[in-house]
């Protein structure tokens, strides 16, 4: 069977107990197994937000891990997360206004 090339590469799967490097998201959201991390940026005095989605899993050895691959019973989670996190950066970027 002949195999086609990944659109998007694949990375190792993360460990859930892995260290914390940089700064972290300003809001975390959860629904189930599935999270998003809402990452706020600013660039020439303004912020704008970014957010990553993953879902845990664990292996044979009971490790918990996260990955960013998500099957068709994840999808519905991911959209209310998605709903969820705009609505998030929405009333944030609406209370910063409030603030200027």
């Amino acid at each position: 069977m002949k195999t086609m090339p990944a659109k998007y590469p694949t990375s190792a799967p993360q460990s859930r107990n892995a260290p914390a490097a940089g700064p972290a998201p300003v809001k975390n959201l959860r629904l189930g197994r599935i999270k998003a991390a809402v990452w706020e940026n600013t660039s020439d005095q303004r912020a704008f937000y970014n957010v990553t989605f993953t879902r845990t899993y664990m292996d044979e050895q009971k490790q918990f891990h996260d990955s960013d691959s998500f099957g068709r019973d994840d999808l519905l989670l991911l959209s209310k997360l998605a709903d969820q996190a705009h609505t998030f950066i929405c009333d944030r970027m609406s209370n910063q206004r409030g603030d200027e």
